[in-house]
């Protein structure tokens, strides 16, 4: 009897281990793995439509998604970058060498050569050690991961004060590990001295990456060990991770892009935690056609959170089919040179309506750094397009005036300027007069009244819209939406009713075309719309014009 009893309980222990490690271990499939990847690849290509310098996280992830994406899509963003190299002279930023770093893996993802980008080698910067680990631990973290993307050589700097290795670097990365073996931006054991000695799921993570290439290294093979303990202990009950008290889809990223770089399976019982995966978690970030969001308190997807779960979600998926890793790119895509002739804007476009190169590379705001609009904001700056309140303040949040709004409208769209006078509280000396002049001229504005503008005054969301429209056809798009057509598309927001009658087709124009974010509820028409929505809807809308 006692044996009996013996044998069934161990049978229903087995078979209990087995029910709950297939349902809770594998709850992400791989047939749910690859429709969110085909998804969130359609909802990028949407509303990316033309990477630029800083949008290096789309083509990456679109690059090794394994997806069909048109050659236009990577084409468009090379001849970006060689136009942008070249307003730099081949200066990327003089202390950030981790542009340096994000350029070449991103064109390393589409097999262009960083050595020779309009002439200028993007690797030399690298070779200068000192600048190179100026930015903290992501300084050699990432000059390493994009030195290995393509197996350089270690360039050599013939102006460095000390001329880098892989073994520097290696080293570096090495003595900043903190004590309960992970790591974090500026904290460290002997590199650094600094109070940031708290370890950070994001920056250990990408230290792990750089590592994954030398492990044949006792003392790295023992770092890394640390770091992953660490690493564990640190997982969240529900397979994630926190970073600066916040759970968030960013830091749970970067640890299945580590794991998959070591060849350490995702269901590795060391990061597993209550049968959830770092996989599953990361899905619960995951919206069906919206992409990402950042946190799951509500504050809706964003672009940065889209890019960086997407290229997760493909670390995943390569390491479940066998192939090389996210950042080991041998087996990149191939994508051939653009056709010398490609037009610029859209057939029907105003004839006065040019393209606006970039003049100011690397132009940047303190106050916009991770903010969801920052790299809308740095592509019209670095044109002349917007400007901040100051050198080192873009004040994201304020509203933006009339007369302003104007103003960025005929900058984006290359407009030659019109002096002749139009309302009488405009005055020729406002520094704004030609522009708003302009403006009218071509139809983007009108008045309050027959005679006045209202210069000063802050525009709303519905004002944005109608005149975003009204340039979006000059740029030869099409922007004809009929009652019907504007309603169906307006009606899936709480507060359609309450936009002005003059302004629901320019609306529904705009979300149609995502020049406005589709994921919220509310349009929120008579708000002052703020100084960063502002930019991502010209951004987004001289995008689809083809004029970026």
């Amino acid at each position: 009897m006692n044996q009996f009893f013996q044998k069934s309980l161990c049978f229903f222990l087995t078979l209990l281990f087995v029910i709950v490690g297939s349902s809770t271990v594998l709850a992400t499939d791989t047939a749910t793995l690859d429709s969110a990847i085909t998804d969130t690849a359609a909802v990028m290509v949407e509303t990316v439509k033309n990477p630029q310098v800083g949008g290096e996280w789309s083509v990456i992830g679109l690059a090794r998604s394994g997806q069909t994406i048109p050659n236009e899509y990577f084409q468009n963003y090379y001849k970006t970058v060689e136009d942008y190299v070249k307003v730099c002279n081949g200066l990327l930023h003089p202390k950030k060498y981790t542009e340096y770093s994000r350029l070449i893996v991103a064109l390393t993802s589409i097999r262009k050569d960083p050595a020779n980008v309009a002439g200028y080698n993007l690797l030399t910067a690298l070779g200068d050690y000192d600048k190179t680990i100026w930015q903290g631990l992501n300084g050699p973290v990432w000059a390493l991961i994009a030195l290995d993307s393509g197996n350089y050589a270690m360039p050599q700097n013939s102006e460095a004060k000390t001329q880098a290795t892989r073994e520097l670097y290696v080293n570096r990365i090495l003595a900043c590990q903190l004590s309960d073996g992970g790591f974090s931006l500026f904290g460290g054991t002997t590199a650094v001295q600094s109070e940031d000695d708290e370890s950070d799921p994001d920056i250990t993570g990408m230290a792990l990456q750089a590592l994954s290439h030398y492990q044949d290294r006792e003392d790295v093979k023992q770092a890394i060990k640390e770091a992953l303990s660490c690493m564990s202990n640190l997982q969240n009950d529900n397979g994630g991770y926190a970073s600066w008290d916040t759970d968030n889809s960013e830091s749970v990223v970067q640890m299945i892009v580590a794991l998959t770089a070591l060849g350490i399976s995702l269901d590795d019982p060391r990061f597993v935690k209550n049968g959830n995966t770092l996989l599953d978690n990361l899905m619960t970030y995951y919206k069906k056609g919206n992409g990402f969001h950042h946190t799951n308190n509500g504050d809706g997807s964003n672009q940065m959170a889209t890019e960086q779960g997407f290229y997760g979600l493909v670390a995943a998926k390569r390491a479940v089919d066998g192939k090389n890793s996210l950042y080991q790119m041998s087996d990149a895509i191939q994508i051939p040179d653009m056709p010398i002739h490609t037009q610029v804007g859209l057939d029907g476009k105003q004839v006065d309506v040019t393209s606006i190169p970039i003049t100011s590379p690397g132009i940047t705001f303190p106050d916009i750094n991770a903010h969801k609009n920052q790299v809308a904001i740095e592509a019209l700056a670095s044109r002349g397009i917007i400007t901040g309140k100051s050198k080192d303040r873009f004040d994201p949040d304020g509203t933006m005036t009339r007369a302003e709004f104007a103003t960025i409208i005929v900058r984006g769209l290359g407009l030659p300027i019109n002096q002749n006078p139009v309302f009488e509280d405009v005055s020729v000396k406002d520094w704004f007069s030609s522009y708003v002049n302009t403006a009218f001229h071509y139809g983007i504005v009108t008045g309050t009244t027959a005679t006045t503008f209202h210069p000063n005054g802050s525009i709303t969301r519905e004002e944005a819209a109608v005149m975003l429209t009204r340039a979006a056809t000059l740029c030869g798009m099409d922007a004809d939406m009929d009652p019907v057509q504007s309603r169906d598309v307006l009606a899936g927001f709480t507060d359609y009713m309450k936009a002005s009658e003059w302004a629901k087709s320019s609306l529904a124009f705009c979300y149609r075309e995502n020049i406005l974010p589709n994921e919220e509820i509310e349009i929120l028409p008579k708000s002052a719309i703020k100084r960063a929505e502002i930019a991502q809807m010209l951004f987004n809308m001289l995008g689809r014009a083809k004029l970026l």
